[in-house]
């Protein structure tokens, strides 16, 4: 309670001081604006004084220059006039005043904006340094902007890395913490808060570089959960052994869905349309469960086997909560002894189900090369 009474108090102060800034100073902009104005309509009147005084154009755009910007290199027609030294006094002193004001709303523009450039820096560092437990996003492309809309939707921690200009800006403009910085550096991973974060997430377009991060992080943080992104399907192993502890083929899971989608469209349709089931999912997730469909290959060991002998031989790592039948057929809440046939897509749901399930379980065994002839 002291801590939002604190708040409280402060945030009128701060709106008063803001307040005071822009009534004493006004915006930059607003001010370098006005200033350019004013000189060009100074400069235009006397030109135009000039000329109605007989002077050529050329001549009364000289006189001008000069005398705005204090040259003083010398008059081009003689001021021998009462009207010419009006006009001359009224440039001097119309058009000096215009430029320093000019000149301080220049220097205000570029200092205001740098001084806030950095204290925007300072204090998005301090806010980093405080994290803990928040998860850490390598790259704000296309999986990267997601990720952290869902994040911030469900009001988790997290800290953006990424190395372009225009993705930071965009970040930042989205209110969220993000450093400017290449992620394959360890030193932005420490910025970061690497030591105190609970996830790490590497969603760069590259694998090498997702490979390098995965590497560079679990040894800064041996704790760490390290979620990877992989383009191909050979990445996958180095992930693991460079020490992530999950690898996401954005690839293969597109097809997959898709694959659902054409093979059983009432199954994808109950697991991914429904709003209560994408509530069930998200409890789920928050308990570290999966679920996902998965065919029974044929020549795979699942084929003839019960539920109950397919939940044992997978170590109770899922269970099977659906059948498709390769005909239509959807048996839901299957019994233990429900066999497995040939084609059928499972609904799993446990930790881990599908890589648990897909490891020889689920898969045709692959089958030996041909003999060549005379060998």
């Amino acid at each position: 309670m002291s801590q939002i009474r604190r708040n409280v108090m402060f945030d009128p102060m701060r709106i008063s001081m803001a307040s005071g800034a822009d009534t004493l100073f006004g915006s930059p902009l607003r001010n370098l604006g006005f200033g350019v104005l004013y000189m060009l309509v100074v400069m235009a009147l006397g030109v135009v004084s000039y000329m109605m005084a007989g002077w050529s154009f050329g001549d009364a755009v000289y006189m001008v220059v000069i005398t705005v910007y204090t040259v003083g290199y010398g008059e081009t027609v003689p001021i021998d006039t009462a009207l010419l030294r009006t006009i001359t006094i009224c440039i001097i002193v119309l058009g000096c005043t215009g430029m320093i004001f000019l000149t301080g709303a220049l220097v205000q523009f570029i200092t205001l904006n740098q001084i806030n450039r950095v204290f925007g820096i300072k204090r998005m560092s301090t806010q980093i340094d405080r994290l803990r437990d928040h998860v850490i996003i390598c790259g704000f492309g296309r999986i990267g902007t997601m990720l952290a809309r869902e994040l911030r939707g469900a009001r988790t921690r997290f800290v953006i890395i990424e190395h372009g200009d225009q993705e930071v800006a965009q970040a930042r403009d989205l209110g969220y913490l993000c450093l400017h910085a290449d992620a394959t550096n360890e030193a932005a991973l420490l910025a970061a808060g690497i030591r105190h974060a609970r996830t790490l997430a590497t969603v760069l377009s590259s694998d090498a570089a997702n490979v390098f991060i995965t590497l560079s992080a679990r040894s800064l943080n041996p704790k760490l959960d390290i979620i990877a992104r992989g383009e191909l399907q050979s990445t996958e192993s180095k992930l693991i052994q460079a020490g992530a502890n999950k690898v996401v083929l954005p690839a293969h899971i597109g097809a997959e869905r898709i694959a659902e989608m054409i093979l059983y469209r009432e199954t994808a349709k109950f697991m991914h349309e429904s709003d209560r089931m994408k509530d069930f999912e998200k409890v789920l997730l928050g308990l570290g469960l999966d679920m996902d469909v998965i065919v029974a290959e044929p020549g795979s060991p699942a084929i003839g086997k019960t539920i109950e002998e397919m939940e044992r031989d997978g170590g109770g790592a899922f269970f099977i909560v659906q059948i498709n039948r390769r005909a239509g057929h959807v048996v839901t809440g299957p019994a233990a002894s429900t066999v497995i046939e040939d084609g059928d897509g499972v609904v799993l749901v446990g930790r881990g189900a599908r890589e648990r399930a897909s490891s020889g379980l689920f898969e045709a065994s692959p089958r030996p090369a041909a003999a060549m002839p005379g060998s």
